[in-house]
């Protein structure tokens, strides 16, 4: 039975991803930073025996830390990345910056997906899929800036990218494999109004997750189409 393990489940394309896993008959962990309130993720495991609701903030290295140690055993063949934010959305801009909303989604955006990575690497290891999924956006793409604003986002969201492609030669040799996804314009409580429904972007996504190869893939930058994305 193949596992994943997915960061920010409660809603949007997290729980998207932990629906469509577990209808596939994966084995799902999904982890979010407060499982009480999350109804959906809840009511999602009620009706899927392998789905279990984790509790983890991925800023918090006591949570992350607890979860490593309960999920010490497991193998964790796909790590989605998902826990991410977007604090300026329309309102940030140059001349009223506020650089603890900045420094805060650095933290998550960027240090929490890596800070997971590196606790969970041993379990990824030991599966039969060995893949970290970073989700990732063109707003990280440094060639694709043509408006201005977002400085946080852009920024966390670039910086991530960095880091994976640096994971990804990194973690070649132990046969661990990284991905960066965009998943589009989604409509999303993050993304546009009129975006495309959860369920195509991640659709799209595990089709290219599903047609990984180290050797050709580790540390692509990919749209959920399959578009090659500029970096």
């Amino acid at each position: 039975m193949p596992s994943t393990l997915i960061t920010g489940a409660n809603r949007g394309l997290g729980l998207e991803w932990a629906r469509q896993y577990a209808e596939e008959g994966w084995r799902v962990f999904a982890t979010c930073r407060h499982p009480a309130e999350a109804r959906s993720l809840r009511g999602l495991a009620e009706e899927h025996e392998r789905l279990s609701v984790h509790r983890l903030d991925v800023t918090a290295s006591e949570d992350i830390r607890a979860l490593c140690w309960e999920l010490e055993e497991e193998p964790v063949d796909v790590l989605l990345g998902n826990a991410g934010v977007y604090l300026e959305k329309n309102i940030a801009e140059f001349g009223s910056l506020c650089y603890h909303d900045w420094l805060r989604t650095l933290e998550i955006n960027t240090m929490g997906t890596v800070r997971v990575a590196e606790r969970f690497v041993d379990n990824i290891a030991r599966s039969e899929e060995r893949l970290i999924v970073a989700v990732s956006s063109h707003m990280g793409s440094i060639a694709d800036i043509e408006d201005p604003g977002s400085y946080y986002y852009r920024s966390s969201k670039a910086a991530l990218n960095a880091v994976m492609q640096g994971l990804a030669v990194k973690l070649k040799p132990r046969g661990v494999g990284v991905l960066l996804l965009h998943p589009g314009g989604v409509n999303t409580r993050m993304g546009p109004r009129h975006g495309i429904p959860p369920e195509e972007s991640v659709r799209g996504m595990r089709r290219i997750v599903e047609g990984f190869h180290l050797d050709r893939d580790t540390g692509t930058f990919v749209k959920y189409d399959g578009t090659p994305m500029p970096w």
